[in-house]
């Protein structure tokens, strides 16, 4: 499925074409970013966290021009139905993926203040694990969007909570290592909110696979369960 629908108007079908491309565009350069401070994180490399942050201001320039180009289709196309949850869906994706470089901003933010002390290694290695299956589920959503693949997105929202089980773990042995050192704690915080940010682009890369799901089959699933979107729309259980 392309995700949009054919017209006489061929301009309005590029118009619709250059906002969606424009998000995956947008949402290639934010896997590279996310890799970037993952990897910066873990190597305390302040040069690539410092790159992550410069590079921010290019993700909230994506935001403003696909807005301001969902923007001129309502102005000059009106567009109805199906056009419409398209433009709306990619207005709320941009959305997300915009505040997805807020988190990844805040993980290289972590990283720098990392770096100038040392922290055990197998704490590095728990939040790199946590950090690869976020990259994989926003790899995941992104793909679905592309394709506007309902199946896709439905099996795509249900690793979120598998994320979620892995920060709660992870959070379990922070807290663990904060009470037996508390010498610990400074730098055992930074990496906690490094793990919150990374769990929230969890959450993010849900909501995209919602929008997915509101524009091909109409209803806005915001709100409802997973157990809920399966038993109406399909999906793995």
């Amino acid at each position: 499925m392309n995700g949009y629908t054919d017209h006489t108007s061929s301009s309005f079908n590029a118009d619709l074409e250059h906002v969606r491309s424009s998000v995956l565009e947008m949402g290639g350069l934010i896997e590279a970013q996310l890799d970037k401070a993952i990897t910066a994180l873990r190597d305390s490399n302040l040069t690539l966290a410092e790159d992550v942050i410069v590079t921010d201001t290019e993700i909230n320039r994506y935001d403003v021009s696909i807005d301001e180009g969902c923007t001129r289709i309502f102005a000059l196309r009106a567009p109805a139905a199906s056009d419409l949850r398209l433009v709306q869906t990619v207005i709320r994706t941009t959305t997300d993926l915009e505040r997805i470089g807020d988190e990844i901003k805040r993980v290289a933010k972590m990283a720098i203040a990392n770096s100038k002390g040392s922290a055990s290694a197998s704490l590095y290695n728990r939040v790199e694990h946590l950090g690869n299956s976020v990259k994989a589920t926003l790899h995941r959503a992104l793909d679905a969007f592309a394709r506007m693949n309902v199946d896709a997105a439905i099996e795509v929202a249900g690793e979120d909570k598998r994320i979620d089980q892995e920060y709660e773990s992870m959070m379990r042995q922070l807290m663990t290592f904060m009470m037996e050192d508390p010498r610990s704690i400074p730098r055992i915080l930074d990496i906690m909110w490094a793990a919150r940010s990374l769990e929230r682009i969890g959450d993010r890369c849900q909501n995209i696979c919602e929008y997915i799901i509101y524009y091909v089959k109409g209803k806005d699933v915001r709100h409802t369960s997973l157990d809920s979107i399966r038993a109406e729309f399909g999906g793995d259980s």
